[in-house]
């Protein structure tokens, strides 16, 4: 099988990031009339001092000479005027295209299913959100127009070098191939490169993050050796990426180098021999002289810009990878939800989150206006899953879920989460207030409307007694709080939007006894006349439900209230009961 060959430069992808820059086509317009600006200027210069030699100091003209000095003073003040807006401009486009990509790229992953951050590692979803962020960002600051700056100003020169003088021109043109050639390898090579750099890049960024957040767990099993070498042997690879950079620009750069001082060379030795025989003036040879740096001096750049533009076009690459993946839930609803009844109902469903290994197994079941229904079983028979699937988190594969006898596929998504609020085990905060994380920033509900809910579930005091009450920052996910007043933050979190049905995932089962029973009082509060499915394993909430759905490998196994499901014999619900509630019934 033959390898498919690689271009250097992705026109196609290059296209593709040139639509953002619609928005600021007239930014992009002036930094073109720049580049053309700062490239004339640019040459210009070696042909005002060949001017003021030949002209001035070769007769004996001070005057002469004079004006030339301020000519050139004046083309600096310039080339330094433009050469400031340049590089501002080129700088301030590419963070405005960055800004609106990252925009997008945000806005895409929000929508995406849950599905696709199950199989997604977040050290590289972060990585294509801020580092390839501004790889872009270089393409227009540091690489993009800097090359065309310097192709531009190439070629003016060497329109004046051959206008000069042709045969010194020649010398000069017989080297540039073989830099030429240098170039397009060393582009090759570097290409490979920074992939395998942006790749290491991701995977340490990865690691990095899953291990901060998984600290205590490293720690509590002591892990911290293992941990380390691991991480030792990705930033060995990370470092070998780099190196391989390193490498072949150690290579190019003394070639450029040393091409450009041969050319000199030979043109002061060819030059030189025509001055003293009259056939060259002095002025032409200095021309040249400064001529041949101002050549291969860009070409050198536009190897080492190219570099930047490489980088910037891998990291494109991989952000448009997660733009083009469509991983979103099907949101195709006409019908705006603004008040369930609350009428559940699951009509055969199937679902897997891997496929041929189903979750749920064609269960159906119904949980009328106003019942509080609990869901039991072992640990996964599927009991979450109803959950996510209620919220369309993940698309079922078979079967109807219905709502008030819509199927919620017909519903828009934002409205169905706002008439569903959810309190999880697992509670997650946001590096912010108490007031915010229970808001969430939104206008419609007020401070006072949260501290009437607070004082409702009998949690205001709890909240009022930390350092600066509901405007308590709680850190990164929390950490200033205990797992039980964070469950309290999460339960007011739902509370307060007053939402039509209610769903508790294990909402009581890390909090302590006191936490409990604050919850229980508000369970007890808001599921009164109000749809609630319960995931627990406490009794009082399970004993208290109008309905229990008992659930086992996906399957439901039996239905019924606390006291029909204890008179089966040899039941399900009472084998469960007897192993795993009976001692806190006792208790």
């Amino acid at each position: 099988m033959t390898k498919k060959k690689e271009n250097i430069f992705d026109f196609v992808l290059f296209k593709r990031l040139f639509q953002y820059i619609k928005p600021y086509k007239f930014v992009f317009t002036g930094l073109c009339v720049l580049v053309i600006l700062l490239s004339l200027l640019s040459a210009i210069m070696p042909y005002l001092t060949r001017s003021a030699i030949d002209n001035g100091v070769s007769v004996n003209e001070p005057s002469i000479f004079l004006n030339y000095v301020m000519i050139m003073f004046g083309v600096l003040m310039g080339q330094t005027f433009f050469q400031l807006t340049f590089i501002y401009y080129a700088a301030w486009l590419g963070q405005s295209l960055v800004k609106d990509v990252r925009v997008k790229l945000f806005n895409h992953l929000l929508r995406f299913k849950m599905k696709y951050y199950d199989n997604s590692s977040v050290g590289v979803l972060i990585t294509r959100s801020v580092t390839d962020m501004e790889r872009i960002a270089d393409i227009f600051g540091q690489g993009l127009f800097m090359i065309f700056r310097d192709i531009l100003t190439m070629t003016v020169v060497f329109g004046f070098m051959a206008v000069s003088n042709w045969r010194l021109a020649l010398i000069v043109l017989v080297m540039l191939p073989i830099l030429l050639y240098a170039t397009k390898v060393f582009q090759k090579y570097m290409k490979s490169a920074f992939e395998e750099v942006r790749t290491e890049v991701s995977n340490l960024n990865s690691f990095v993050q899953e291990r901060i957040t998984g600290m205590k767990i490293l720690q509590l099993f002591s892990r911290e050796d293992v941990e380390y070498k691991k991480f030792k042997d990705i930033n060995a690879r990370h470092k070998k990426g780099w190196l391989k950079t390193v490498w072949y620009n150690s290579f190019f750069f003394p070639i450029a180098d040393l091409a450009s001082s041969i050319t000199i060379g030979l043109v002061a030795w060819y030059g030189g021999l025509n001055v003293l025989v009259g056939t060259v003036t002095q002025g032409t040879l200095v021309e040249f002289i400064m001529y041949i740096p101002m050549l291969f001096r860009p070409l050198r750049q536009i190897a080492d810009k190219f570099n930047t533009l490489q980088m910037g076009m891998v990291a494109a690459n991989r952000v448009f990878k997660v733009l083009d993946t469509t991983s979103q839930i099907d949101d195709k609803g006409t019908t705006v939800a603004e008040n369930f009844k609350g009428n559940i109902t699951f009509k055969d469903v199937y679902f897997n989150y891997v496929e041929d290994e189903d979750v749920l197994k064609g269960i159906s079941f119904n949980v009328n206006t106003g019942e509080t229904v609990a869901i039991v079983g072992a640990t996964g028979a599927g009991k979450s899953t109803i959950i996510n699937l209620l919220n369309r988190f993940y698309e079922i594969k078979d079967g109807n879920i219905l709502v008030d006898g819509i199927n919620i596929k017909d519903v828009t998504l934002a409205s169905l989460r706002t008439q569903i609020a959810v309190v999880l085990q697992d509670v997650f905060l946001f590096a912010d207030t108490i007031l915010n994380n229970i808001t969430l920033n939104n206008p419609d509900i007020t401070e006072e409307q949260v501290h009437q809910a607070a004082k409702d579930i009998g949690i205001h005091d709890f909240i009022l007694s930390l350092p600066n009450g509901y405007h308590y920052n709680v850190k990164e996910r929390g950490v200033m709080l205990s797992s039980g007043q964070r469950q309290l933050i999460s339960f007011l979190r739902a509370y307060v939007t007053n939402p039509s049905i209610l769903v508790l995932d294990e909402a009581t089962s890390s909090v302590d006894s006191y936490s409990e029973q604050l919850i229980q009082n508000a369970t007890d509060k808001i599921t009164k006349g109000r749809t609630s499915i319960v995931i627990a394993h406490r009794l009082a909430t399970v004993k208290k439900a109008d309905k229990i759905i008992v659930m086992d490998a996906g399957n439901i196994v039996e239905q019924g209230s606390h006291d029909e499901l204890l008179k089966k014999e040899n039941g399900y619900y009472k084998n469960l009961y007897e192993v795993q509630f009976l001692e806190e019934e006792v208790a």
